[in-house]
């Protein structure tokens, strides 16, 4: 026998050898998923506002726009002097918008002639009233000392805190009911809870169930109903099942 082929040979039946007595993988069953339980608690808490933000402001226009800033100027001074007197803080009033514009007076005969210019100034500021029950005449007085722009009345409560610890609260309950209630209906057991989570929103107006409130507005120059808000918290639990 050639010497190279009977070592070529001796090699080959030693590795054979070796595979043979290697490491066996022995196949292991994937580990059972978990079971889990979704559950989504809502708690709703009612309030009535205490505070209300509202923009008020003047716009004056003429054919001079200097002439139009300084009349401007003067409405603007008389509305904030007559919030002042009405008792709001000056902190809570804030300037938020002050602009200028011009405004072509075209040829009504649809020639595209410019005929002349008028000027638009707008004056606006932001005010926190902290007395609804005044709110309306309040209005009244600003309008007579000038504003002849007012919008964007929203009402809010200015200490929440209570009110979404109560909703957290009723959310965590409602959420605790349904599990329960699921749970005994596919005759389940519960485990612990595996995770929490939570959104809180924004006081929205409620128009519907409970009305009014805020105090009597029927005297008020302006009327204005604060109604009521409607704070909401919704709660997702997780649960393990046994």
């Amino acid at each position: 026998m050639n010497k190279k082929y009977f070592v070529f040979a001796l090699l080959a039946i030693a590795a054979l050898t070796i595979s043979a007595c290697g490491s066996t993988t022995i196949n292991q069953a994937a580990p059972e998923a978990e079971r889990n339980l979704n559950v989504s608690g809502l708690g709703v808490v009612y309030l009535t506002p205490d505070i209300a933000y509202i923009n008020i402001g003047v716009n004056t226009q003429r054919e001079n726009a200097a002439q139009a800033v300084e009349i401007n100027k003067e409405q603007t001074t008389k509305v904030i002097q007559a919030l002042k007197d009405f008792g709001v803080d000056e902190k809570d009033i804030r300037t938020t918008n002050f602009s200028i514009w011009s405004n072509p007076q075209y040829d009504p005969a649809g020639t595209g002639q410019i005929l002349g210019t008028t000027y638009s100034v707008d004056n606006t500021v932001n005010v926190t009233i902290r007395d609804l029950d005044k709110l309306g005449d309040l209005l009244d007085a600003a309008v007579q000392a000038g504003a002849n722009n007012i919008y964007s009345i929203q009402f809010d409560v200015e200490d929440k805190s209570a009110a979404n610890k109560e909703a957290r609260t009723l959310a965590v309950e409602n959420a605790k009911s349904q599990a329960q209630e699921l749970a005994a209906a596919a005759g389940v057991e519960l485990g612990e809870i595996q995770s929490i989570s939570y959104y809180e929103s924004s006081p929205m107006p409620y128009f519907e169930g409970k009305g009014g409130g805020g105090g009597e507005m029927a005297n008020a120059a302006v009327p204005i109903q604060p109604g009521q808000l409607a704070i909401s918290v919704t709660v997702n639990l997780t649960y393990g099942i046994k």
